[in-house]
């Protein structure tokens, strides 16, 4: 295990969890491309026996996380998406969740047309306003589950009231901190039972794999989970486990850039004549801004933004050279993309038309390109798309 638990962030990134190979000393962790592993005798074996089960490459990125995070374990699996999977397994018929009101589209869906079959059901409560969330507490409420920032409105919910008040009524606290990642932000240690990330984004950190992270800080939590993993098999493979602990090395300095880069963009837009809103926590104007910089580093470097109406948002998409249309966000490249028709798509219109996900809205990862060039690649688009 690693020597440095109580280092800062930037040398935990990189000499966190499992350092290195101790037979060989490579500095690396080996990619263990293995399925199973030899046995002495029947059930005696040196701490693997079937991959799914463990396998020291994962078992080197679920040691890292949990430290990043202050955790007393992770688990690694094949997507975000399969990481809440096995989140929202820990629950049972008849339990309730209460969410964000503006979460990533894949988590509404998977709630909405998934685990609404099994009698678990949910509620969209505007988690900033913490009274709102105490209100929709009845005897059925099993977990709040936030994110903060949110997908894609960048509402900042107080991680530390949310804990304090899950805790005060026996509930479960659960955070997304894929947009913050650990370098800007360890729910833990404000009290959060359980954190999620998609790793595919800024922990990977190049648009080359697909991972889901959990953290937690509690025995009884760490072997139910560990069950599931196993149980249910969505576990992350070696070879993007190694991808994973690689792109964790350099996101503290990546980050840096992203939020700087993010940063001038955001002053940017908010001060663009044709720009109608912008959502960025790492504004002042932005109404969660005190709370953000009291549990975060920084406001990140994911920016949401409407353009004015007398402009043509897919002459917008189209007219942009550097930043790519795509899905996703973290990777080194700028992505811009269109919510309603993209991310949160399977989000019923009525729903996001009332949290604000307009037909207008543009959510834009920027990437560590360099950022004038960004500014001007978003200033001739949005010329480009005056009508």
């Amino acid at each position: 295990m690693s020597a440095f638990k109580n280092n800062k962030i930037a040398t935990k990134l990189i000499h966190g969890g499992i350092y290195g190979d101790e037979k060989t000393g490579s500095v690396n962790v080996p990619i263990y491309q293995t399925s199973t592993y030899e046995q002495e005798i029947p059930g005696v074996h040196k701490g693997y026996e079937y991959s799914r089960t463990g396998n020291p490459t994962r078992e080197a990125l679920e040691a890292l996380i949990a430290e990043l995070e202050s955790g007393s374990a992770g688990f690694a699996f094949a997507s975000g998406l399969a990481a809440i999977t096995a989140v929202l397994s820990l629950f049972q018929t008849g339990d309730k969740l209460i969410i964000s009101d503006n979460v990533y589209g894949g988590t509404f869906r998977i709630l909405n047309q998934v685990f609404q079959n099994f009698g678990i059901t949910f509620e969209s409560v505007d988690t900033t306003d913490i009274q709102k969330i105490e209100d929709a507490i009845d005897d059925s409420v099993k977990a709040i589950y936030i994110e903060t920032p949110t997908n894609p409105l960048l509402g900042i919910t107080d991680i530390q009231a949310v804990a304090e008040l899950a805790k005060k009524k026996g509930l479960l606290s659960i955070v997304d901190n894929t947009f913050y990642t650990p370098y800007l932000q360890r729910p833990i240690e404000l009290g959060i039972d359980i954190v999620i990330h998609s790793a595919t984004k800024y922990l990977g950190g190049h648009s080359d794999l697909i991972a889901g992270l959990v953290v937690v800080n509690d025995d009884e939590l760490a072997g139910r989970l560990a069950f599931l993993q196993n149980a249910t098999g969505g576990i992350l493979q070696p070879f993007d486990s190694f991808l994973l602990i690689r792109g964790i090395k350099t996101l503290g300095v990546r980050l840096d850039r992203h939020v700087s880069n993010a940063e001038k963009l955001a002053e940017f837009l908010k001060n663009h004549p044709d720009v109608q809103k912008i959502y960025y926590p790492g504004l002042k104007e932005h109404p969660g801004y005190e709370i953000n910089k009291k549990q975060a580093k920084n406001g990140g470097a994911m920016i949401s933004f409407e353009l004015k109406e007398n402009h043509d948002i897919h002459k917008f998409f189209r007219s942009l050279h550097i930043i790519a249309l795509a899905e996703s966000l973290g990777g080194v490249e700028s992505l811009v993309c269109h919510p309603a028709s993209m991310t949160h798509a399977a989000i019923p219109k009525e729903l996001r038309d009332k949290v604000g996900i307009t037909d207008g809205l543009i959510r834009l990862s920027v990437g560590i390109e360099d950022a004038d060039e960004l500014e001007k690649d978003l200033e001739q688009a949005i010329i480009a798309s005056r009508i």
